[in-house]
């Protein structure tokens, strides 16, 4: 992931980018569960996320409305997180790696815009690692990648090219590699819920997604880019992952 904070840096996500000393260990608050905790959940922020803006976000909150069992860790992976090279490493190391000796039963991780970014690349690098992926706004690339895959007809059609690895030049596209991946590994498809508003302004990128996901795991709300919309939708989300799997032999 080298150098990946030049292209992180030029993304429209608006506000200004929350700080973070990578010598230190990633910044995380544990909220535990209202009940016996059997899950976890870990939360990656927004670009001008802070631990104390996903704090007052509503998120754990709302995670938990859904999920009593849950453990909440809200896990401050700011850009400078990024910009070193090594964030997914670092989220493996420092927080789901240690999470799986500690016996949940599962492992979510959920990110909004930018922490919705970093979760794919957290799965690119580690498939399956987690039970489950849940993406507010994800923000997936610029308006020529995204439209090289349209104009090849989506991600069924899109030839990517040799894989590369993965620094500011490429990893949007290896990105997308990844995710079409999806489109021959339905199981792995099945593990992502996704969800957004309306009026968000990244949501011109989300359809390519959508064409990979079961269609009863996309929720569309109204509002804009805002922990807000997020945070309310995470209660219906969290809640349809749990009916979803009722239903299943």
């Amino acid at each position: 992931m080298k150098a990946l904070a030049i292209a992180i840096a030029l993304i429209a996500l608006g506000g200004c980018a929350a700080s973070g000393d990578i010598r230190q260990p990633i910044p995380t608050q544990r909220i535990a569960a209202p009940q016996a905790a059997q899950r976890l959940v870990v939360v990656l922020p927004g670009r001008a996320d802070d631990l104390a803006a996903l704090q007052r976000s509503g998120i754990a909150e709302a995670i938990q409305s859904a999920w009593p069992d849950a453990d909440v860790t809200l896990a401050a992976l700011t850009l400078p997180y990024y910009r070193a090279g090594d964030a997914p490493q670092r989220l493996q190391r420092e927080i789901v790696q240690p999470a799986r000796t500690q016996g949940y039963r599962s492992i979510w991780l959920a990110g909004a815009s930018m922490g919705g970014m970093g979760t794919l690349l957290y799965d690119a690098a580690y498939p399956g690692a987690v039970d489950g992926l849940v993406l507010f706004a994800p923000y997936l690339g610029d308006a020529a990648l995204l439209r090289e895959i349209r104009d090849a007809g989506g991600l069924v059609h899109w030839q990517p090219g040799p894989p590369q690895p993965v620094n500011a030049d490429t990893w949007q596209r290896e990105l997308w590699r990844h995710l079409q991946t999806w489109t021959t590994k339905p199981a792995q498809a099945q593990r992502v819920w996704l969800s957004y508003g309306d009026k968000d302004r990244l949501r011109a990128a989300l359809p390519l997604l959508e064409t990979v996901l079961p269609p009863m795991q996309v929720l569309r709300r109204e509002g804009g880019h805002t922990w807000s919309v997020w945070s309310a939708a995470a209660i219906d989300v969290f809640r349809a992952i749990d009916a979803t799997a009722a239903q299943k032999p």
